[in-house]
């Protein structure tokens, strides 16, 4: 791939972040009405929500058809990449997080194929389609921005999205800081695994299963031994990625040279 020029950089994150604030700007004034508009003729609310997922991310669709040639789409997200090595470091670096829940929780009986598809496999994939393939990755990658610069413009931007759920300027940061930790997590492993995005949706798939596969997750005593073991998980694939790296003589991508700016 050739070196872009700083103008081609400066157009690359300008369509990124313009085509990203149209996609969230859909996503969320009109997606419920898209989707219950949709269940009325198709009578099924999980393809519904699937095809909304699809229909919201339409501009980005055409924003990566700005920027890359079509044959070179797959490969501008990281689809192209091995899905199997994605899941392989998603479920090894989640096995204590499902070990630990089952001696700590009880099995949600009230967890369905059709909630797990809503909120583990529809999630994981558009959310990491959207936010560290698009937005993270054309910033990144293409637009040659620096690591944390690029995370912090798309915590703003969920953060922002989410300034009517509070006027507690404390837990508008806080929503800023967990949404950063998140996104700090899932943008290094998607770099560091050359750009696979099946990696991080790998992660993010199994965690959000263990999540919603186990009853008392989410009561305050339940979320801290809940936590101790996301933490694991956490530590368990940073760990992982920088061993496998380390042992196939691969550089690190998010080093002191890229971590600011790239350029």
């Amino acid at each position: 791939m050739k070196t872009p020029t700083t103008n081609h950089r400066i157009k690359i994150s300008l369509i990124t972040l313009i085509v990203f604030a149209i996609y969230k700007f859909l996503q969320k004034s009109s997606f419920a009405d898209i989707m219950y508009g949709l269940d009325e003729y198709i009578d099924n609310i999980l393809v519904s929500y699937g095809i909304t997922y699809v229909l919201v991310g339409i501009p980005i669709f055409i924003g990566l058809l700005l920027l890359h040639k079509p044959a070179q789409l797959l490969e501008s997200v990281g689809l192209n990449k091995s899905i199997f090595e994605g899941l392989g470091v998603g479920l090894l670096s989640t096995i204590p997080l499902f070990i630990g829940f089952s001696f700590l929780f009880k099995f949600e009986s009230e967890t369905t194929v059709g909630i797990v598809i809503e909120s583990a496999v529809y999630a994981a994939f558009f959310e990491e389609l959207y936010y560290r393939a698009f937005l993270f990755g054309q910033l990144f990658k293409y637009g040659k921005l620096g690591f944390l610069p690029s995370i912090i413009i798309g915590a703003l931007i969920f953060a922002a999205g989410h300034l009517y759920q509070s006027q507690d300027p404390m837990e508008l940061v806080m929503i800023f800081l967990v949404t950063f930790a998140g996104a700090l997590l899932f943008a290094w492993l998607y770099a560091e695994w050359n750009f696979n995005l099946w990696v991080p949706i790998g992660l993010h798939f199994f965690m959000n299963l263990a999540w919603l596969l186990f009853d008392g997750t989410g009561t305050a005593g339940g979320n801290l031994y809940a936590n101790i073991f996301r933490l694991i998980t956490i530590l368990i694939v940073i760990t992982l990625t920088i061993v496998y790296k380390r042992r196939n003589g691969i550089d690190l991508n998010v080093n002191k040279k890229t971590v600011l700016s790239t350029f």
